[in-house]
């Protein structure tokens, strides 16, 4: 037998181990407690791949009152500028909230947050000018075939970067994105057609993070839109749940954190954009799907790391596989996908954070 044909094999094996081993859980957890039941079953709903083990445990309609019942209110409040303030550094401004910082030579630091499911690192961008949307554009198409986030870091001339928006990830191919991309104020991107709850997420000209749903507009619309808004650069995501997707984006408009039911969503791997009120940034991945032995992170939980950290603004990005940090040369968080485990997914796009001074 070839190599080629045992690592199959393994693959194979693995993959049924690992189904066995969610169905059995479930189904033990189903007849024992409501609670975990509900956190299992949101969570797989949410994967791109295990939603059928769901599916053999419980009815489609248990699943649905389940999902229902941990779902999200809609945020429909309009963000408020004002209420970020983006300091010149020389400025003193703002300097008695955040005092006892210390950032590297770019203007960054990096934390690590320990959860009761999850293990997650937050890079906090002291000056929000620094982060762009890196991508695979060369400028007159988008190439077949994405990159890993490292690439797309250096690429873009970064020291940092964490992943970015909505994106083809079938075969690991990555370099198509979804809804709309933009860089430098350049519409690299532009499809919103047919995609429910479609938001715009990235900074305007004034440095300003940008939440808003641009659901049914057309690509001409988006263009008076990022043109009437000033957006530099930007991606987009869903904030919809169904049979096909269970995606979420608002997670703190205004300071005000999102309504939930029960956790607002299942445990798995997440990113998220964030602005404080001094207008540094807030960059989180965590881990989760089994990696170090954690399920993940809920909506809750990030709500809760977002508010702790002081943002005013924040927005769920594509998560799960692609959930993934690099800083200073290193991975910081690799893909939980475990043949990925020590890099990422091909992605067409990254929010990439330059050095300090960079063009």
């Amino acid at each position: 037998m070839t190599i080629l044909g045992r690592v199959g094999i393994v693959l194979l094996v693995t993959i049924v181990i690992l189904v066995g081993a969610a169905y059995l859980t479930l189904f033990k957890i189903k007849n024992s407690s409501e609670a975990a039941r509900n956190l299992l079953i949101t969570t797989l709903m949410e994967s791109g791949q295990l939603k059928f083990v769901a599916k053999m445990v419980c009815s489609k309609k248990e699943i649905e009152a389940i999902v229902s019942t941990n779902a999200m209110k809609k945020m429909e409040v309009e963000q408020d500028a004002s209420l970020i303030t983006v300091e010149a550094e020389e400025s003193g401004e703002g300097k008695d909230a955040f005092a006892d910082e210390v950032f590297d030579e770019n203007g960054i630091r990096l934390e690590e947050i320990s959860g009761r499911s999850f293990y997650a690192k937050m890079l906090i961008v002291k000056d929000p000018s620094q982060v762009i949307v890196g991508s695979t554009f060369d400028g007159t198409r988008w190439t077949e075939y994405g990159k890993e986030l490292m690439d797309l870091a250096n690429d873009a001339g970064g020291v940092a970067a964490i992943n970015g928006g909505l994106y083809v990830s079938t075969g690991n191919k990555g370099g198509q994105p979804l809804g709309v991309v933009v860089q430098n104020g350049k519409i690299t991107y532009n499809n919103p057609n047919g995609l429910a709850g479609l938001y715009i997420i990235g900074m305007n000209y004034d440095n300003i993070l940008i939440v808003e749903e641009i659901t049914g507009k057309s690509a001409k619309q988006v263009e008076e839109y990022v043109q009437e808004k000033g957006i530099r650069d930007a991606v987009a995501f869903q904030d919809e749940a169904s049979d096909s997707n269970n995606h979420f984006v608002p997670l703190i408009i205004n300071g005000e954190p999102r309504e939930l039911g029960g956790q607002g969503s299942g445990a798995n791997p997440r990113t998220v954009i964030g602005q404080r009120s001094d207008g540094a940034m807030l960059l989180l991945v965590t881990d989760g799907r089994g990696t170090s032995g954690h399920l993940g992170a809920t909506a809750s939980d990030l709500i809760s790391i977002m508010q702790d950290y002081g943002a005013i603004n924040a927005a769920n990005l594509d998560g799960g596989s692609s959930s993934t940090m690099v800083y200073n040369g290193n991975w910081e968080m690799t893909s939980v996908t475990f043949y990925y485990q020590n890099s990422s997914w091909k992605l067409p796009t990254a929010f990439v954070v330059k050095p300090k001074g960079g063009n």
